[in-house]
């Protein structure tokens, strides 16, 4: 035993002048958040997720009928709809008006059927629009951008361009984001206080316009210093502002709306709408999905009954059972039923 305690004696005298330094990690080639970090890992999709892919996948056969129903849902299920219908090639002035909601806060119509008249009518509808994506949109002009600078005063992000028609439409709205004075007549200083003095896109800071020309640049570069014009990825822009995920060109405006829906959702958004076909009229008419999901479950009801009844009988049963093994008055009463049904037999 002494020899043992001696033995450690040693060993800590031994260890006691030496200097552990803990070994560094070696530096990782991959990225902090990379693809393989614990954040970034694939999740079940959300219920309301799968569902809108599923309508999705359908929204040709719905699209014409989405006014009838559009009002049953909440903004954001309403947002995600459009930007489904816009990656199947299906967003027009119909749809768009159908979907409108006045808490609104971003519009994606990029690539869309889109014209002036739908976009002044949601702008009308949506005050709260701060992000608006009208690229590649050959039916909108500079009258209805005008509509949105004028309804919508908290927009500060626009993207534009990219076809021919919505690069005319940019150069012809560049007078529009310029700031300008109203010419007023009043009596007092008073009276001005109702009265807009200002004008333009007052809130307007992020400009996505990929291939602006050099005349339109150099305008909003010398009377619009506040707006950016193709802000790059990085935290801060030259003015040490934070540049948003909804100012990059890269990233789409609604991708945080769609980014849980399964992308087969839209995989066939270049697919023609189904021919309508003339329907016989000595056909019977065709019942609506709503009424088949109801005899369906009204089939599966019946179906179902006797084998519920017979699971309730023996349940039941089961529980006399348990009563009269477990209960002494019980098991007396069945003792005594059976005495005298036997004296009644001799």
């Amino acid at each position: 035993m002494e020899k043992g305690k001696s033995v450690v004696a040693e060993l800590a005298a031994s260890l006691r002048d030496v200097e552990v330094t803990p070994r560094r990690k070696p530096a990782s080639s991959l990225p902090a958040a990379s693809f393989y970090s614990p954040t970034n890992k694939a999740r079940p999709r959300k219920l309301v997720s799968l569902c809108l892919g599923i309508l999705g996948q359908h929204l040709e056969d719905i699209i014409t009928d989405i006014s009838e129903f559009s009002t049953f849902f909440p903004p954001h299920i309403k947002l995600a709809i459009l930007s489904i219908a816009r990656r199947r090639r299906l967003l027009n002035d119909e749809v768009l008006i159908s979907l409108a909601d006045s808490s609104w806060e971003i519009l994606d119509i990029s690539g869309s059927d889109v014209s002036d008249i739908g976009l002044a009518t949601v702008a009308n509808i949506s005050n709260n629009l701060w992000a608006i994506d009208i690229s590649r949109c050959e039916r909108i002009t500079a009258a209805a951008v005008s509509e949105v600078i004028c309804h919508c005063p908290s927009l500060e992000i626009l993207r534009c361009g990219g076809c021919p028609g919505s690069e005319s439409t940019a150069r012809r709205s560049v007078y529009l984001l310029k700031p300008k004075l109203n010419t007023l007549e009043e009596d007092s200083w008073e009276e001005l206080d109702t009265v807009e003095i200002g004008g333009g896109a007052e809130s307007l800071r992020w400009l996505v316009w990929p291939k602006i020309d050099d005349n339109s640049k150099e305008i909003i570069s010398m009377e619009c210093p506040r707006i950016t014009v193709n802000p790059q990825p990085s935290p801060f822009d030259l003015r040490g502002h934070k540049v948003p995920a909804e100012a990059l060109a890269s990233v789409p405006l609604d991708h945080s709306i769609i980014a849980d829906i399964d992308p087969k959702t839209w995989a066939v958004a270049a697919a023609p709408r189904r021919p309508t076909v003339p329907t016989n009229p000595n056909a019977p008419p065709e019942i609506p999905i709503a009424e088949k999901f109801r005899l369906a479950y009204v089939e599966r009801e019946a179906r179902l009954a006797p084998k519920r009844a017979k699971r309730e009988r023996q349940q039941r049963r089961r529980a006399e059972r348990e009563y009269l093994m477990n209960d002494i008055n019980a098991k007396s009463v069945a003792l005594a039923a059976q005495v005298s049904k036997y004296l009644r037999k001799s």
